[in-house]
């Protein structure tokens, strides 16, 4: 049997087993799904309150597995994971797969565009976003289930991290895509690695800083435990983890399982975005306190770093999917006034 072949009727059976029907003739689904968060950290803490909630309101007929810390597959891998039936769902965000092609870095993360989570949803629901990446996820076997924007990041380093001035060969773990094209320009020497191996890089040198998460997860991971620097408020990425689903799986699934995992996935966006709000806050009070370094960056170095990274948009944007994802989002920014006619 070709492997085509092998794959789809992997898939196929997949489907068939998340989705079964009872006796009664209501339909149960069981869901596997991976995320890269640790299940202490706080957007961890919230997928397992997503799974609880879905599990609850469908009164126990959705039934979800979730595994934590990239515990199955590496953490870009666990889309394909999710493609091919070794897991149903993928619970990390589109920018892991920015080498499948570029358009994925526009779901995965804009960089230089949106000040807050609301203004991302809003592009998402309301301004042709997911329409254009439903779009994208489908080409290669996946639905896009939501999204969750938990605010922009902020860096933890064992180095001053100031200002523009501290980049220059400052090696820190960057996640793939076009993160590192934006900050070699401004003198960084960005290394890619899986989200979780950053403790250890960092612990052996191996890495001067990372950009792990927002401040309060990079506590959690206990980044500030090796790293006494970080920025804060965050600037430079507001990543969008996704929940995104084998489609098949998708498909085979009742209409009412399909909404309640939607309308969960919304439901935990918003208390993403409010509790991210009030946690980072804190965490930035406590490292202080412990004797963290925390640095915020000035209005010109902040303008700097957004005009590198506008500029690196459509040279980042190298298929039609790119550019037509670069154009939504361009048009939207203007509407907000964030990007100047």
């Amino acid at each position: 049997m070709s492997f085509v072949k092998t794959a789809a009727a992997s898939v196929a059976a997949a489907a068939i087993a998340a989705t079964a029907a009872l006796a009664d003739g209501h339909a149960t689904t069981k869901l596997r799904i991976q995320t890269h968060y640790a299940p202490e950290t706080t957007s961890g803490k919230l997928l397992t309150e997503w799974k609880d909630n879905v599990e609850a309101m469908s009164g126990g007929d959705i039934a979800i597995e979730m595994f934590y810390s990239s515990s199955v597959v590496k953490s870009v891998e666990t889309f394909d994971a999710a493609a091919t039936g070794i897991l149903d769902c993928d619970a990390t965000g589109g920018g892991y797969q920015t080498g499948k092609n570029p358009a994925f870095q526009f779901v995965g993360d804009i960089m230089g565009g949106y000040a807050t989570p609301a203004q991302q949803l809003s592009w998402l629901y309301y301004g042709g976003g997911r329409e254009a990446a439903q779009a994208l996820y489908n080409q290669y076997d996946m639905q896009l289930v939501g999204w969750i924007v938990y605010g922009q990041e902020s860096f933890a380093s064992t180095k001053p991290i100031a200002g523009l001035s501290d980049l220059k060969d400052w090696k820190f773990r960057s996640p793939p895509g076009m993160e590192t094209k934006i900050f070699e320009k401004l003198g960084a020497k960005p290394i890619v690695m899986d989200f979780t191996e950053i403790f250890t890089a960092l612990e052996t040198g191996i890495i001067d800083g990372a950009d792990a998460s927002g401040l309060a997860n990079n506590v959690g991971l206990g980044l500030y435990d090796i790293a006494k620097y970080a920025n804060f408020p965050g600037f430079h990425s507001m990543p969008s983890d996704h929940i995104a689903c084998n489609k098949a799986v998708w498909d085979a699934m009742p209409e009412n399982h399909r909404l309640i995992m939607e309308t969960a996935i919304s439901d935990i966006a918003l208390k993403s975005a409010l509790i991210f709000e009030k946690e980072n806050a804190e965490a930035a009070a406590a490292l202080a306190e412990q004797g963290v370094t925390i640095s915020q960056w000035s209005a010109e170095d902040l303008q700097e770093f957004r005009n590198a990274a506008q500029a690196t948009w459509p040279e980042f944007a190298t298929t039609p999917e790119a550019k037509a994802l670069v154009a939504s989002h361009v048009a939207y920014l203007k509407q907000l006034g964030l990007v100047q006619e």
